[in-house]
């Protein structure tokens, strides 16, 4: 007897076969139980997953010499004869090679005459989209009102194609794709049966392989037994479909979870020496990290499609969720830029390498940074060669240490004096004179009453004049009660015009220190809605409102803890605690702001007399949601 492929041979022949659908198989069911039978079924979805099985199926339910019923006995007649493919009351119709009309006229011909043996003729037409509008409209009027002895089951992998004059004949099933645990779970049965080692991983790889389709899986796992000499590893079913190995993508994770540009160069050059399908590594990434995002949301939700459940989670926990945002966002830049590069791979290596440099806040392994600019420092009396920019005294020290700093920058455009109160209310670190990143400086605000600076100016060629530092303590001591603070900063323009302030660690200055922060994406989000309520011993205490709280984590906490120390060139902690907020926030602050230069901005307009009079001239009327202030120069 000649081989019979496993999709052939292990066809279900009934309901309770069947692998998977049990949303049609429990409709089907229960209709066939209580005799409410539609006479048109229409049977969507991809291939292999069951659609002209489930026909055939149903087909026998109706024959069955026992009666209609949903369990037919397989061995009567009838039964025989629609497994074999020989009876002559299931007329099956490929429509992709009868489209034209004619055809169609000659089949619904015989469709007076009653079935020769068995209970109703049933025509079974298989991809039924692909018949023409007049074939579709010869078939309405018979599909609509059949004799009683005949039933239409129709199958159709494209049902948008469909006539919505057909589909409101039919009773429609959708069927879904097999997921890859049922396809393992089968193919192992299968193989148990068949007497065919195999290794766990490869079932893995074929099931995520078969794309839903359980008669692709059988088909690859056909394959995959005459590849492996009657066996089935993974090594040979990764050589079969030329599949890179999950555990290469991990690593590639790992190196961007690491921050290890080396590590990540020489994974790509491995996958490289098996000439991939880059695009496809790119999606797999794509695949890994929505997992990944998965997991951190809802752990429940993870689904285990490739056996690695573990992996996944404990990737999760060690990679922020906003860094998977961002590697997943620049990752599906990417692979629409794919085409555009000079040839695959390196397309490949630089989405890879962008997300490695776009990653805030992080050193980078195996980057070397350049050596600091180091130029004289004349000071009278004194010379010596000093980096342009130290570490300078602690902010607590004092004005007059900060204001040598000041002035020893000064010195190098030739200032001549310093003045300083002798009051350390506000005090200068050189280590803040230090120009931040391009994209976190930020736009100096209107200094807060009794808080007044005259600061060295800067000339375009970098040169800082001799203008004298004052500052002036304010007079009302603060208290314990947190007051209202303007959001505007006490600032030193550098070369560049870039604010430079260093502010005492206290409970009223939070506004404007949480400004020198430069903190980004969430960190920001959750520090702009914190209250400084007090500092004690370098300890600091933030409040964080009910509506926030959920956004709070160790890594927020470590960013705030670094850059606040990192000002202020100390050790700097954190202690908080959730509840309502006395103060304005520094994102409540901005919101007021906000609304205040919007206020400005109408009350100007309404203000205008020539508009007024334009408005009056036309009939006009003045759309206010479309006024907004100027954006600050």
């Amino acid at each position: 007897m000649s081989y019979q492929v496993l999709a052939r041979k292990y066809r279900p022949a009934n309901f309770e076969e069947l692998e998977g659908q049990e949303h049609v198989r429990r409709a089907l069911v229960n209709a066939l139980e209580k005799n409410r039978l539609h006479h048109a079924y229409l049977f969507t979805g991809t291939r292999g997953t069951g659609k002209t099985t489930i026909a055939r199926i149903f087909a026998k339910c109706l024959n069955c010499d026992e009666g209609i019923t949903a369990t037919p006995c397989g061995v009567c007649g009838s039964c025989l004869e629609i497994s074999q493919g020989r009876s002559v009351d299931l007329i099956e119709v490929d429509a992709a090679s009868r489209t034209g009309v004619d055809s169609t006229r000659e089949l619904l011909d015989n469709v007076q005459y009653m079935p020769t043996r068995s209970r109703f003729k049933v025509y079974l037409i298989d991809e039924v989209h692909m018949f023409s509008t007049s074939s579709f409209n010869a078939l309405l009027k018979t599909l609509e009102e059949p004799p009683e002895h005949v039933k239409f089951l129709l199958a159709t992998t494209d049902p948008k194609k469909l006539p919505v004059t057909v589909l409101s004949r039919c009773l429609q099933f959708n069927l879904k794709n097999l997921a890859p645990e049922r396809v393992v779970s089968y193919l192992t049965t299968i193989l148990d049966k068949e007497q065919i080692d195999y290794e766990p991983p490869a079932l893995w790889l074929l099931g995520r392989a078969a794309d839903g389709s359980m008669r692709d899986a059988l088909s690859l796992t056909d394959q995959a037994i005459a590849f492996g000499d009657q066996r089935i590893l993974s090594a040979d079913v990764k050589s079969m479909l030329g599949a890179i190995d999950q555990l290469e993508i991990h690593r590639i994770i790992d190196a961007l979870i690491e921050h290890d540009g080396a590590k990540l160069l020489e994974q790509i050059a491995r996958m490289g020496e098996y000439a991939p399908d880059y695009s496809g590594l790119l999606a797999d990434i794509l695949s890994l990290l929505h997992r990944v995002a998965v997991a951190q949301a809802l752990p429940d939700g993870i689904d285990n499609s490739l056996g690695d459940r573990d992996e996944i989670m404990a990737i999760a926990g060690r990679l922020d969720r906003e860094d998977v945002q961002l590697f997943y966002q620049i990752g599906l830049i990417g692979q629409r830029d794919l085409a555009l590069a000079p040839d695959p791979r390196t397309g490949f290596e630089m989405v890879l390498l962008r997300m490695l440099a776009f990653v805030p806040n992080v050193e980078h392994k195996n980057i070397t940074a350049p050596e600091p600019v180091m130029q004289e420092a004349n000071v009278p009396g004194k010379k010596s060669e000093t980096p342009a920019f130290q570490r300078g005294p602690d902010a607590q020290s004092g004005v007059q240490d900060a204001a040598r700093s000041v002035g020893l920058a000064g010195s190098v455009a030739g200032s001549s004096a310093v003045k300083a109160a002798d009051s350390p209310a506000i005090a200068y670190s050189s280590a803040a004179l230090a120009r931040p990143p391009v994209d976190q400086q930020v736009n100096p605000l209107p200094t807060p009453p009794n808080k007044q600076v005259t600061a060295p100016s800067a000339d375009v060629a970098g040169s800082v004049t001799s203008s004298p530092v004052t500052t002036k303590t304010p007079t009302k001591t603060p208290t314990k009660t947190p007051t209202k603070t303007t959001l505007g900063v006490t600032s030193v323009e550098m070369a560049a015009g870039s604010p430079i302030t260093h502010l005492p660690l206290a409970a009223d200055y939070w506004c404007e220190i949480f400004l020198q922060l430069r903190l980004t994406g969430v960190t920001q989000s959750v520090a702009s809605n914190c209250e400084l309520e007090a500092v004690e011993n370098d300890v600091c205490q933030l409040v964080l409102g009910d509506r926030h709280a959920s956004l709070w984590n160790s890594t927020h906490e470590g960013r705030i803890v670094a850059s606040l120390s990192r000002l202020y060139g100390r050790s700097i902690k954190l202690t908080l605690r959730v509840g309502p907020t006395q103060a304005e926030t520094p994102a409540g602050a901005d919101l007021r702001r906000r609304g205040e230069r919007q206020a400005e901005a109408e009350a100007a307009i309404d203000a205008d007399e020539k508009l007024k009079q334009l408005i009056d001239s036309f009939d006009g009327t003045l759309e206010r949601g479309t006024i907004a202030p100027r954006s600050a120069s």
